[in-house]
């Protein structure tokens, strides 16, 4: 079985396609994990897990233990420097997941790019699967092709493709530049699974999350809140279209009554406490650091908006594309499958 993650690949995106071999093989949709982005739902496909148990809540995650502000995906301090390997942590046991390659009993090969596969993220997360490393769509499709071909016929192949994510980031997702960047992609999967005919391959393609466009008019910038960012004691954490805040137990009335007055319009207040009792991150017991990693309250954006803050020194960017929100075009994304 091979499971092929596009990074950034949304229902609604795919359905404004009409034809094409991926869309000729939906058979659905599924729904993302909360929040709506790869942090957490990549983390769900390497452990099987929700949010709600392995904890990974965003690209910007407070670690209590380290008492840091992580990019948790580079395994790097916000504010930068070396990674947690560099640093003497040992990030598969600050993680403390098992991988779904220990779990489900059949050799497991990972396919990823070449940039990311021996992150500390990475590594702490393959288990017993063999890595295969590639730097274009072309290599990764024929690397994984190899893979499905040779014996044992038996096994579970993940292979992720970031490009859309990059794309719709850069672009946006409703950009030109993203649907030549899916026609490419749509091509090389259609030349793929001719590659494989007769290996009994099941494939089954989806993604991490959808995306949606924004403008300038839709960016909430802290800098221009002073009285909001005096009553948080951490950074905002999260996405930009989810953030966690952690606020100062004195301000917490001045947090609660600014919001929802300035920011009313732009998102919603839900205590975080509340968001996991409820069952946003999954069902079941949460991981035992949950409730430290997501903060007192949740800021869920309303609309298009998104709202940001800067460490100093910290490089300022655009987004055209975000994910991370409980729309429909972020939190669905296709199933799609295909018998080789």
């Amino acid at each position: 079985m091979l499971l092929l993650v596009l990074d950034g690949l949304g229902y609604e995106f795919l359905m404004q396609r009409e034809d094409g071999i991926l869309r000729q093989h939906l058979k659905g949709r599924l729904t993302s994990v909360f929040p709506s982005t790869t942090a957490s739902a990549i983390t769900t496909y390497l452990t099987g897990d929700a949010p709600q148990q392995h904890a990974i809540t965003g690209w910007f995650m407070y670690f209590r233990e380290l008492g840091a502000v992580m990019t948790v995906l580079r395994g790097s301090p916000r504010y930068g420097g070396v990674d947690l390997s560099h640093s003497g942590i040992d990030a598969q046991r600050l993680f403390g997941h098992v991988p779904i390659s220990d779990r489900i009993g059949v050799p497991t090969h990972l396919v990823t790019p070449r940039d990311i596969a021996y992150s500390d993220f990475n590594i702490s997360h393959k288990g017993s699967a063999e890595v295969h490393v590639y730097a274009s769509l072309s290599q990764m499709f024929a690397t994984t092709a190899a893979i499905a071909r040779a014996r044992p016929k038996r096994k579970f192949i993940y292979c992720y493709w970031p490009g859309l994510d990059h794309t719709g980031h850069s672009h946006g997702i409703n950009s030109h530049q993203a649907a030549k960047h899916f026609q490419d992609v749509d091509a090389a999967f259609g030349e793929f699974l001719d590659s494989i005919k007769g290996s009994g391959t099941i494939v089954v393609a989806t993604a991490d999350h959808g995306m949606i466009d924004v403008s300038d008019a839709d960016n909430i910038e802290l800098d221009n809140h002073p009285d909001l960012a005096q009553t948080l004691a951490l950074p905002l954490c999260g996405e930009r279209r989810v953030a966690y805040c952690y606020v100062r137990p004195d301000r917490r009335e001045v947090f609660e009554q600014y919001v929802a007055g300035e920011l009313r319009d732009y998102a919603e207040i839900q205590s975080s406490d509340e968001l996991i009792d409820s069952g946003y991150f999954g069902a079941g017991d949460p991981h035992p650091r949950l409730r430290e990693r997501v903060g007192d309250y949740t800021l869920i954006m309303k609309q298009r908006f998104v709202i940001k803050d800067w460490l100093p020194g910290e490089a300022r960017h655009v987004q055209i594309g975000v994910h991370g929100g409980t729309s429909d075009a972020e939190m669905y994304v296709p199933l799609i499958v295909a018998t080789a």
